[in-house]
């Protein structure tokens, strides 16, 4: 295991990342450090990670088509609204306790929502934080709290609920690749076997909120700040002496909630992000809140907002296909399971440090589960482990990374807007807080649910 092509590859990505070195750059150069180490050769290695990227095409374009969905959203006036009233409550000396919590709750629940209900997943981020931003650095709210509220919200729903993102993850992947290994799913609560972990989550976040990034923290007030208090003031103005202006907006967030339930029933029905982002622009452009001459540019500043995450996304895409052409991943379980000697509490423990490993490499917990289930459930079966526990195991190892990897949507959302003025750093203030508040809690109690259960 020491000399395991996929553990170095890993372990040099994580610490160049740590470094400071760009996620891309760490993420090519371990791809290619763990391409030689398995033997493939350079060749071999390029072939393998430029297949990846390949495969990471229809990423890039549904993260383009989500940047122009959000965009457009932005354009019906409803992030500028909600970031105006903070901002005004605060000038008329509301209480700032109160207005604070009610800003987590807000964002937790656009970050769930995300998820479940509107899909448009971190889209929503880059342009509903930076207005707020004024309103954080008026509190002296911890930026490392904002980025474990949102990222809380992007991996909670999606393991434990099983609806929108939830049901791709729990059923069309996780259950049909424990199926498909030789488990009866017939009468498994998805619901049930995670449970256990997603407490872990929620008392990872409130750790966060209570305890590690209670006490404020300085943030410097720059240009971006006053810019979007001139926005609020200046809109406030505008409003009051403009007759129509309460009827067009009043109008402009209809089309919005309309494009949103157009792209939450056409994704319901045709399982395509893409389709589903596509149709809501549509109704955009049909009711003119994005004029037809104007649909280029909003949809070029859509494909800018979401171009550095997406191709973060494609590189990783890379990476993992490297991984896999190795063809350790599979030594690497084996090797591991060397160490249970029948014993359930180590194997489950290993069972999720592998998995953990694996999703930090490749940032996704979606791609994590088809290359982990394969060989988890004859093992589980072998160890006398329930249906229902070795789902939570499955389960808990594929998302335990998510939360924390450099490469990982959930950690790159937050920065995308929380480092609007520079003052977040992707790892150490994105990347390091939210794999200590949630993969240690997750580890845990994946395992007490693999006892439990």
């Amino acid at each position: 295991m020491a000399i395991n092509a996929v553990l170095l590859a890993v372990i040099i990505m994580l610490g160049l990342s740590l470094a400071r070195v760009h996620v891309v750059l760490s993420l090519l150069i371990g791809a290619l450090a763990g391409g030689l180490i398995a033997g493939l050769g350079i060749t071999d290695t390029l072939n393998a990670f430029q297949e990846g990227i390949r495969n990471g095409a229809q990423i890039a374009l549904s993260y383009a088509l989500l940047g122009a969905f959000a965009v457009a959203i932005a354009h019906s006036g409803l992030p500028q609204s909600l970031a105006g009233s903070v901002i005004k409550r605060i000038d008329a000396g509301g209480t700032s306790g109160m207005i604070k919590y009610m800003l987590f709750a807000g964002l937790i629940t656009m970050s769930c929502f995300s998820q479940n209900l509107i899909p448009i997943h971190i889209a929503f981020i880059p342009l509903l934080v930076p207005p707020l931003l004024l309103a954080f650095n008026r509190m002296h709210i911890d930026r490392r709290l904002i980025a474990c509220l949102l990222t809380f919200g992007l991996v909670t729903t999606y393991m434990f609920i099983p609806y929108g993102f939830g049901d791709i993850y729990l059923n069309q992947i996780m259950l049909k690749n424990v199926g498909e290994a030789g488990i009866d799913i017939a009468n498994i609560s998805v619901v049930k076997a995670m449970a256990i972990p997603a407490l872990g989550m929620l008392i990872g976040l409130l750790v966060a909120v209570f305890i590690s990034y209670r006490k404020p923290r300085v943030y410097q007030q720059i240009a971006i700040d006053q810019q979007a208090h001139d926005a609020v003031v200046e809109g406030d103005a505008l409003s009051k002496t403009a007759a129509g202006a309460q009827s067009q907006s009043k109008l402009k967030t209809l089309v919005a909630l309309a494009a949103i339930v157009t792209a939450f029933v056409v994704q319901l029905y045709t399982d395509s992000l893409l389709l589903g982002s596509m149709f809501g622009f549509g109704v955009f452009m049909a009711t003119g809140v994005v004029k037809w001459r104007d649909a280029d540019g909003v949809f070029n500043d859509g494909i800018k907002l979401m171009a550095m995450i997406g191709f973060i996304m494609i590189t990783a895409q890379g990476f993992a296909e490297v991984m896999k052409a190795t063809g350790e991943i599979a030594p690497l379980i084996d090797g591991a399971t060397n160490l249970f000697a029948g014993n359930k509490a180590i194997a489950a423990f290993v069972m999720l440090g592998i998995g953990l490993v694996v999703t930090m490499g490749i940032g996704s917990s979606f791609s994590t589960i088809p290359i982990i289930a394969a060989i988890y459930v004859p093992l589980c079966i072998s160890l006398g482990f329930s249906p229902l526990a070795t789902v939570a195991i499955i389960g808990t190892a594929g998302a335990l990374g998510d939360a924390g990897s450099p490469a990982s949507d959930s950690t790159l959302g937050p920065t995308s807007g929380l480092n609007i003025d520079g003052q977040h750093d992707h790892i150490k203030d994105s990347v390091v807080p939210t794999f200590l508040h949630y993969n240690i809690p997750l580890l845990a109690f994946g395992w007490i649910a693999a006892m439990v259960l």
